[in-house]
């Protein structure tokens, strides 16, 4: 797929570029960061080059990632990073997403979050978005539960860490629940067909 840029009231979500490479690694210095996510620890000059220069290109080149750069609409600092991962089956997609550190708190995630949702529902043809954390990553649990998301529980060694299983939240969001039609009909336990 050709790289897109999305729009909101207050952002752009747009492909990553080698211009960015110096404010990834300045956010990826964040502990936090580091801790939450699956970035390498400690996060070198050479993980944002990777990430900005060769893996964010290639995964829109062969359609199995969608790395998106969240930066204010009328300019300013990078706020953080945004992705759409194709998983295993039909229809199915995973969200991820990490916030630097003084841009937290303001509601963008969330905005970026339900942007990149409509996209993936309407141009990608996803009928389930699907959202991991690790259990106890509190700040991304507040951002998916805002985006409307809902919790399904936990799955036990859901996430590989830096070597290390770990338990995960897991929660999904569907078209329905932005009020939009999926690709394939839906028939929810005890319910009635959603059409497509």
């Amino acid at each position: 797929m050709e790289p897109i840029t999305l729009t909101t009231g207050r952002l752009l979500l747009r492909p990553f570029t080698p211009g960015d490479t110096a404010a990834v690694y300045e956010a990826c210095q964040d502990p936090d960061i580091q801790r939450w996510t699956v970035v390498p620890s400690p996060y070198a000059r050479a993980d944002a080059e990777f990430y900005t220069e060769r893996l964010s290109p290639e995964g829109w080149r062969d359609g199995s990632m969608y790395n998106f750069a969240v930066v204010p609409r009328e300019g300013g600092p990078l706020i953080g990073a945004l992705g759409i991962n194709r998983r295993t089956g039909a229809g199915l997609y995973e969200v991820g997403f990490w916030t630097a550190k003084e841009q937290r708190g303001r509601g963008f995630m969330t905005e970026a979050v339900l942007c990149a949702a409509r996209w993936s529902f309407t141009a990608l043809g996803c009928d389930r978005l699907e959202w991991k954390a690790e259990t106890g990553n509190d700040p991304s649990r507040a951002v998916a539960l805002r985006a409307g998301f809902r919790m399904e529980g936990e799955q036990r060694s859901g996430l590989l860490n830096k070597g290390v299983r770990r338990d995960t939240w897991v929660g999904a969001l569907l078209p329905a629940d932005l009020g939009l039609p999926g690709a394939t009909a839906y028939i929810p336990a005890g319910g009635v067909s959603a059409a497509p």
